[in-house]
């Protein structure tokens, strides 16, 4: 009854809530309200991975190609085509999740690792594209990237976008956790363990894959857009190999198929390098010791182990 609780949705949300509002009364100065607007950006990013790899047990090793399309399209958008940000996300947002359906169609029909090189080669040329095409993107120098506005109001400082992002990743998790508690999220957690079971049971597994797919682009393109507006300026590195690595090691540390494990993951990959930069050339040594550490020591992810932890403690 009690872990029933702590996985509730409303449990996660409150969680959540009660994060966001404690940080700007803890941060010393805006250095660390920026630093935690990109958590809540990366950890949009990962929740939609979360939804792919812990719902659906799908893995996908070019999820950041996908965040490089929204980041792009609030830089494309105004510069080349006259559009306002905010217009450039929602098209941005768009056409990533028309790219994933497509995309995802022929290659959601393999397994494995075969899927993961699948999207690994679909992430490389995506970052291939946003480097090659400097006419369009810029090239190796980036595009600069207008201020994002919201019916006449300009969003600029850490503050606000603390604010920005953490509203905009509070209704991601919302939708993410209604997503898990629907038929849909039952579809896909029969999926995850068995598609050959969920097929005869009558769930359309190809049809929740690609959806699943397709929400996750999603859910990173709008990271995207965020992290490039509030940056003011948008690289090629942005949809590196590396970035889809690490929204992996993201939701995997924090835990798979946990809506609160996604954000927890990003903190931690994000948070804990600003930490060890006093170690200089021994910080990515130690990191990934850290990491290394963690994966044995809580195999299930920090946020399932620490709340089995807690059942077991209270129970």
């Amino acid at each position: 009854m009690l872990r029933s609780a702590l996985q509730s949705r409303w449990a996660t949300l409150a969680v959540l809530a009660l994060m966001m509002a404690v940080v700007p009364l803890i941060a010393p100065s805006a250095f660390y309200l920026r630093v935690a607007a990109l958590v809540w950006i990366f950890a949009l990013a990962a929740l939609g991975l979360t939804i792919l790899m812990g719902y659906a047990g799908q893995v996908s090793l070019g999820h950041a190609g996908f965040l490089g399309i929204g980041a792009y399209g609030v830089a494309i958008g105004p510069t080349h085509l006259g559009l306002s940000p905010l217009l450039s996300l929602v098209l941005a947002a768009a056409l990533s999740g028309v790219i994933a359906y497509v995309v995802g169609r022929p290659i959601l029909r393999l397994k494995g690792y075969y899927l993961a090189i699948a999207t690994l080669g679909f992430g490389l040329i995506l970052a291939l594209i946003f480097q090659s095409e400097s006419a369009v993107t810029g090239g190796p120098d980036g595009m600069a990237v207008a201020r994002l506005t919201v019916f006449g109001w300009r969003i600029a400082g850490a503050m606000q976008w603390y604010w920005v992002s953490a509203a905009v990743l509070l209704v991601g998790a919302w939708i993410a956790l209604n997503i898990a508690d629907s038929p849909s999220g039952r579809a896909l957690r029969a999926v995850h363990d068995s598609e050959v079971a969920a097929a005869g049971a009558g769930v359309d597994v190809a049809a929740k894959k690609l959806a699943a797919f397709v929400t996750a682009a999603v859910y990173a393109a709008i990271a995207g857009g965020l992290l490039a507006c509030m940056n003011g300026l948008i690289t090629p590195d942005a949809a590196s190999f590396m970035h889809s690595v690490e929204f992996v090691a993201m939701v995997i540390i924090g835990g798979l198929g946990s809506v609160l494990g996604a954000v927890v993951g990003a903190a931690f990959l994000i948070v804990l390098p600003q930490a060890l930069t006093s170690l200089q050339e021994y910080e990515q040594a130690v990191l990934g010791l850290l990491i290394m550490v963690f994966m044995i020591v809580l195999p299930t992810g920090i946020v399932p182990s620490l709340r089995d932890w807690l059942a077991e403690r209270l129970s």
